[in-house]
């Protein structure tokens, strides 16, 4: 609807051009159209008068009226009012809703669906979480916002792959090794001889017995064997590390999400990318050597301060691989690339993107986007949650999808703004209550089911055909209410996925549950007057397509009976 007006006013602005009204070389700006505070001022209003009041010599209010009057006919406006200054409220009409509940009934599964990426190629890389033990609960949160964010991508016309970065190369993996290594010698976490920076959880001594026993861990076609020689530190590291990659896809594909793309730290040392990039950005002037290390210019790029890539010692730090990964996505046609990243990576992320930019290879400004998420605070019965004996330190994301259901978890870390603290609350997310958000939006889903049960067991006709026909039927505040809720749908995909914020259809949904269930509490759909019952079931079943449509956006079910 935004857009329809949009390009209403537009077609006025070259009326009064045509006119000699407004210059013909006005350089319009973007025209902005907003949802109205309150009803009294109609459902949009914009500042289109206001905007182009000084380049066009006039007076805003006056301007705005020469708008109005030179809008096109149409169905879509009932009638405009020009308030202040200038703006310009328009009142839409009963059919302009109406038309959309039909459009929800022919686009069905699709609606809510753009083009706007343009079959163009979005990479999100999420969770990339080191191979060395059990998820956690903030890897679930990272998991659903970029599983919802590759959805939601998908559902505005971009072709996303879905990307999972295994750091398999460094310090952490060695500390697994070893930790792995003293199991399977005998040790355990509180013997003397446990390596000073070892892992402690149960799952290590798992990982030991499968290794000692010869088990097969497949990762991606790719099977490894426990090679049973607890001193052969290689064969260990490669047996934990499939064996954890196996581990931590299980949990993923019990949260409902999976991946397009495995791309291995290891495989940009293997493949000469790291050294390639270093030579690149040496090449092209951007770095130089000072106290036996190299540095890049990265303040030439906003940063703040220059960042050493490869230490006296030979070694590079930590960022510089990621330079080269990223450089790897652009190289695969990712137009559009975001990752997912703890809020505790912020400081990195601008030498990433200096060194990118110093590359010179086109890389646009400001990419890659970031999405940084902040930790959660699981709480049951009033207390936090911390620990999980599996894992020895850590709540891990198994622990919490068993207790609270996989998707009370998915709606839960998602539900509000990512750079905010979350606190999760178990009893919450296991209550079937209004007060859980999860359940309210599934339950309005199903009571539409329910209802439509209900008319078949009392033998009542249901012509939705006909209900679309007889929509002006629906004239109680109610129904104008949730009307005007359900045309939103598609301007909350859009707005979610450009801004990178799949919360905002999460609270919208909630927002649309509690308009049909208002509606429901307030009147008898299976009336005996049929055009009226099948008005208001027509109703019901678009708002049942567009809960199912926005739950399916973040991996959650559309149960018919709760």
């Amino acid at each position: 609807m935004k857009d329809q007006l949009r390009a209403l006013l537009l077609q006025a602005i070259r009326t009064l051009q045509n006119d000699s009204l407004l210059p013909t070389d006005l350089a319009i700006p973007h025209l902005v159209i907003e949802h109205a505070r309150s009803r009294e001022h109609g459902d949009f209003a914009s500042n289109a008068a206001m905007l182009l009041a000084k380049p066009a010599r006039a007076k805003p209010r006056e301007l705005a009226e020469k708008l109005v009057a030179a809008l096109p006919a149409n169905t879509l406006v009932a009638k405009v009012e020009i308030a202040g200054p200038g703006f310009i409220n328009f009142f839409l009409s009963a059919e302009s809703y109406h038309a959309e509940v039909r459009r929800i009934f022919a686009e069905g599964d699709g609606y809510g669906r753009s083009t706007t990426g343009a079959g163009q190629v979005a990479g999100v890389e999420f969770v990339s979480a080191n191979p060395t033990g059990p998820l956690h609960v903030g890897h679930g949160r990272n998991a659903v916002l970029g599983d919802c964010l590759a959805r939601l991508l998908d559902a505005t016309g971009w072709a996303v792959k879905r990307e999972f970065y295994y750091n398999d190369a460094g310090v952490q993996i060695h500390n697994l090794a070893i930790s792995v290594q003293a199991r399977a010698r005998g040790l355990t976490p509180d013997d003397a001889g446990w390596p000073e920076d070892g892992y402690r959880g149960d799952y290590i001594a798992d990982v030991a017995k499968a290794y000692l026993a010869g088990d097969s861990v497949t990762v991606e076609g790719h099977t490894v064997v426990g090679a049973k020689n607890p001193d052969d530190l290689d064969a260990i590291r490669q047996f934990a590390v499939a064996y954890l990659r196996r581990e931590q896809d299980l949990d993923l594909k019990a949260f409902g999400v999976g991946f397009d793309v495995y791309f291995l730290e290891s495989s940009l040392y293997a493949d000469g990318k790291v050294e390639e990039t270093v030579r690149e950005l040496i090449a092209h002037g951007h770095t130089y050597e000072e106290g036996g290390a190299l540095w890049l210019r990265s303040t030439d790029y906003g940063d703040d301060k220059d960042r050493v890539m490869r230490k006296s010692d030979g070694t590079y730090t930590y960022f510089v691989p990621d330079v080269a990964y990223h450089l790897s996505k652009w190289q695969r046609g990712y137009v559009n690339a975001v990752t997912v990243l703890g809020s505790d990576h912020h400081g990195s992320l601008a030498r990433v993107k200096a060194g990118l930019q110093a590359l010179n290879a086109g890389i646009p400004q400001g990419w890659p986007h970031y999405v940084l998420y902040q930790m959660v605070t699981v709480m049951r019965g009033g207390e936090e949650v911390k620990l999980s004996k599996r894992a020895g330190s850590y709540l891990t994301l198994r622990d919490l999808i068993e207790e609270a259901g996989r998707d009370a978890t998915r709606y839960f870390l998602i539900a509000r703004k990512s750079d905010s603290q979350l606190v999760f609350d178990i009893d919450l997310a296991r209550s079937q209550s209004n007060d859980n958000p999860v359940y309210y939006i599934q339950y309005a889903h199903a009571r539409v089911c329910s209802v439509l049960r209900q008319a078949g067991e009392k033998s009542l006709t249901v012509d939705l055909e006909r209900g679309l026909q007889q929509l002006a039927r629906l004239d109680s505040e109610h129904e104008q209410i949730l009307l005007t809720e359900l045309a939103k749908y598609p301007e909350v995909v859009e707005s979610a996925a450009a801004n990178l914020e799949p919360h905002l259809l999460a609270g919208w949904l909630r927002e649309l549950a509690n308009a049909f269930h208002t509606y429901y509490n307030a009147h008898q759909f299976l009336v005996d007057d049929a055009d009226l019952r099948h008005a208001r079931l027509a109703l019901s079943v678009a708002t049942r397509q567009v809960l199912k449509n926005g739950l399916n956006l973040l991996g959650l079910g559309a149960p018919e009976s709760m």
